[in-house]
């Protein structure tokens, strides 16, 4: 009875997801049995459509050269609709799934993939989006060549922040932002990691890969300051001040919040007029 209202009155469909969608999402996680029954019935926010979707409705979308079925999760739509992790794929008319219920990050992984296509998190690391064919080649950002010591640049940082981060590198999911937190393949998904910390379920945290978007103004001039008189311990606190950015889009409690504020002090008087 489900999926005809679904298929014959999606409107009305759409009020029962609202107040029950959590529900059978559980029942996803629960009910191995049911899950080939209840995933057609499973409905969806996402990144290009205003209308809730479908499964169907996103496998129907995929671009050649996608592989996968990608999500992000988090507490909050507006602030999942701005996640740094997914402008790359925004830029690139590439459509991402926005699940906010808790129980998301569960039956995510419980199911796994969907007409064999996986689920994958957007905010993981290893997401090759070049070689998703755009539907309209205008979607596809441009290229420009990368500042000439970025590489410097990421070395510096790298020395800079050591153990406080899994690695640095350069980012092509960035387009607006500078930086942004992402998880290693093997590690847990950013949101898990902090539901099950919340709930006493995880004591340590898995160390991040802090992503530079080699495009923005901000990492161009870092770059370009590389060599000069003066600039490496500049460009190291410059690292942490980033990272703890980074950090703080994600949600995240910063480790040392006296440290950060001392840092953002010192960078905004180097950049007043002297008295």
């Amino acid at each position: 009875e489900l999926a005809k209202k679904a298929s014959e009155a999606p409107e009305e469909y759409a009020k029962f997801w609202d107040n029950f969608g959590a529900v059978l999402k559980e029942g996803l996680y629960e009910d191995r049995e049911q899950r080939d029954t209840i995933l057609p019935l499973v409905r969806f926010r996402s990144t290009t459509r205003d209308a809730l979707i479908s499964l169907d409705d996103y496998v129907a979308a995929i671009r050649p050269g996608q592989d996968a079925i990608y999500t992000i999760t988090g507490d909050n739509l507006d602030l999942l609709k701005k996640s740094p992790q997914i402008e790359g794929f925004r830029a690139r008319g590439i459509e991402v799934l926005l699940l906010t219920d808790p129980i998301d990050e569960f039956w995510v992984t419980a199911v796994g993939s969907y007409k064999d296509k996986p689920f994958k998190s957007a905010t993981r690391g290893g997401v090759d989006l070049d070689k998703i064919t755009p539907a309209d080649e205008t979607e596809k950002p441009a290229k420009p060549e990368p500042p000439p010591k970025l590489a410097s640049l990421i070395a510096i940082f790298k020395l800079a922040l050591g153990e406080a981060v899994k690695d640095v590198r350069s980012s092509e999911r960035l387009t607006d932002s500078a930086v942004c937190l992402v998880a290693d393949e093997g590690d847990l998904d950013m949101h898990l990691e902090r539901l099950l910390k919340q709930h006493r379920q995880l004591d340590a945290s898995a160390k991040r890969i802090l992503e530079l978007n080699p495009q923005h103004p901000l990492i161009a001039r870092l770059a370009a300051s590389v060599g000069e008189s003066g600039a490496s311990e500049q460009l190291s606190e410059f690292a942490w001040l980033l990272l703890d950015q980074a950090r703080i889009v994600e949600g995240e409690q910063l480790p040392d919040p006296p440290a950060f504020a001392r840092r953002l002090a010192t960078l905004l008087e180097r950049g007043l007029p002297a008295a």
